[in-house]
Order: C-alpha cells, then structure tokens, then sequence
C-alpha cells in the first residue's frame, strides 16, 4: 500500500484535493480531522481527550494521534493506498509516522504540501464558517489559533519532513481544478 500525504494550513482545500484525488487514484482518504470528529461524536475514550484540546484550537498529544493512526492503518491495510489529510502535524508525528510505516512494511510516496498566504486562509475560514455545520468552525478566534499552531508547529514539521520524504509545495490559489491540475501534473 502506498501512502501520499496532503498537507498544508487549515482552510487550504487539503480536504478538496483529497476527495478529488482519491477517485483518481483509487486510494482511500483518510482525514484524521475526521476521524477525531467520529471519535468524538462516539464519545470513544480518545475522542473525549481529543475534545479537550480541539475545542480550544490545540493540536491533540502527539501519543494519542499515533494510536490512532496506527488503528486507521490497520483497518486499511488492503486499500490500494490511502491519502493522509492532516497527519503528521509535528515533527514528533512525523517521526511516528516514519517508524509506523517502516514497522507495517508500508511506504510514503509523496507529499504534497498545498500553501495559501494568511489573509486568503482566514477569508475561506469564514466562508466555510457560513456554510458548515461544525462546531469549531464557528468562532472565529478559533480560525487564528489554528493558522498559529500551523505556523508554530506544523510548518517546522513539513520544514523537517524535507530532509526525509520527498515533499512537493504547490501554490493554493486559484480554483479548485486549477489547483487539482497543478497536483496531478506533479503525480
């Protein structure tokens, strides 16, 4: 199985990209974001640490997010591959991910890390706040803390993934198939 990783700031369309490109490819889209939200809606043991950190804009411990995504590895281990959306967020779980997949027999093929400038990501962030039903969308101190944990934590992380992973930036602006077109030239 292969793994391709779509990274980027929230409100960048990782998760646009991801559902296009998981019909392409035949793999399976695995948002971790998600997944944190049905762990949460089941009241799972995880999901209500998880709702802690979340609901506050933090990121969930770097433990945590590797048992679970050591679990949604196992439970596809079949698929063809599968698109990481918002895994790994920190060096630590990149790191993780790395021993993961060496210790499944698996592999990383590429990731494409999508960036879009700050005033763009917070303009989307209140689009999608008008049209989405989900609770951390809609306050909007929320939409910042999260491009400053991005900034803060996952950018370094994608920095570091450099030196280990073949990791390819595209430029986020402009629609959606423009966007879509730059990714699948690159694949």
């Amino acid at each position: 199985m292969e793994i391709l990783i779509i990274t980027g700031p929230p409100y960048s369309g990782k998760g646009t990209q991801c559902e296009i490109l998981k019909d392409e490819l035949k793999f399976e889209h695995i948002s971790t974001g998600d997944r944190c939200r049905l762990e949460k809606q089941n009241e799972t043991e995880i999901g209500k640490i998880m709702s802690r950190y979340e609901e506050k804009g933090d990121l969930v411990p770097d433990t945590i997010m590797k048992n679970l995504f050591s679990n949604i590895l196992d439970e596809n281990i079949t698929a063809n591959g599968i698109i990481l959306d918002g895994y790994p967020r920190t060096e630590p779980q990149v790191n993780d991910l790395l021993e993961l997949v060496k210790s499944k027999n698996l592999k990383i093929g590429k990731v494409i890390n999508i960036d879009v400038p700050k005033e763009e990501l917070l303009k989307r962030a209140k689009k999608r706040a008008e049209t989405s039903n989900r609770k951390d969308d809609k306050d909007a101190s929320i939409h910042l803390k999260r491009i400053e944990v991005f900034e803060s934590s996952t950018r370094p992380a994608i920095e570091y993934m450099k030196s280990k992973i073949k990791v390819l930036t595209f430029d986020g602006m402009g629609t959606i198939e423009e966007i879509t077109k730059r990714i699948k030239d690159s694949l």
